[in-house]
């Protein structure tokens, strides 16, 4: 008998009493937890971020899209609003390829210097047409223009160390193999450059332009090389576009694009 009453005494086995408050209370927890339910569904939603594209397991996201986007306005040779969405996949798609070789063959050696990095920078604020526009070179006037197009000073230097990287890398691998001769010189000169002039104006010597001649062939291979280089690196590595509206008709970003 007394085990009984033991066993009907125990907290966990007794018999809860809800009262009318107690379930007035518990109502109003609920209705508040609906409302607040409902005041959150109706706070503008913001895009979410998305895996567009897939390089040698490398993932491409939306963001990554607008970025390249918005950095253009840092290339002088690019003209506002023609660098499209599907245009700048193809870049990043270039790039993720080129960062991958470099991170396989010597990542250190292209690394370069932030005394580099800050040199770059400031060419950009003196130089950039976009930026002499608004005066740049004065803090005032780098801060409105990085505003201006939603940039951050930090975000700036990232970008401009990647393409020093870059720059860095073909430099070691490509440039310093390559030798021009006397006699391609000469055919440029006379075939290229004399061209050029008006009849009866004064040609300069080929003395006095040979180095320029020598460093714009240079650059032709050099371009020629990296171009071919790049194109098997997209021919063997595993490429996917997930999104169809970022596929591109054209032709496929070359050396110059990614590093200029």
């Amino acid at each position: 008998m007394n085990g009984m009453s033991a066993i009907r005494e125990r907290p966990g086995l007794a018999r809860a009493k809800v009262s009318a408050g107690d379930v007035l209370r518990l109502a109003g927890v609920l209705v508040l937890g609906v409302l607040g339910a409902m005041a959150h569904a109706q706070e503008p939603m913001q895009p979410l971020d998305r895996v567009v594209a897939v390089v040698n397991n490398q993932p491409i996201l939306w963001s990554d899209i607008r970025n390249e986007i918005r950095f253009a306005v840092l290339d002088p040779e690019q003209v506002s609003g023609t660098l499209t969405p599907q245009r700048a996949m193809q870049e990043l798609i270039s790039r993720a390829l080129i960062q991958q070789q470099i991170g396989q063959e010597d990542a250190m050696a292209a690394a370069p210097s932030e005394e580099d990095v800050q040199a770059r920078v400031n060419e950009i604020r003196k130089e950039l047409p976009a930026c002499v526009r608004v005066n740049c070179a004065t803090d005032a006037g780098w801060q409105a223009f990085l505003k201006a197009n939603e940039l951050t000073a930090e975000q700036v230097e990232n970008y401009v160390r990647l393409r020093l990287e870059i720059l860095r890398f073909i430099e070691i691998r490509f440039r310093q193999g390559i030798r021009i001769s006397s006699e391609e010189t000469e055919a440029y000169y006379r075939d290229k450059l004399v061209p050029q002039y008006a009849k009866g104006a004064q040609v300069p010597p080929l003395s006095a332009v040979a180095p320029r001649i020598e460093e714009i062939l240079l650059e032709e291979q050099v371009n020629v090389m990296f171009d071919n280089w790049l194109d098997n690196l997209r021919k063997q590595g595993n490429v996917e576009v997930l999104d169809p509206s970022l596929e591109s008709s054209d032709a496929t970003a070359t050396g110059s694009d990614i590093v200029e």
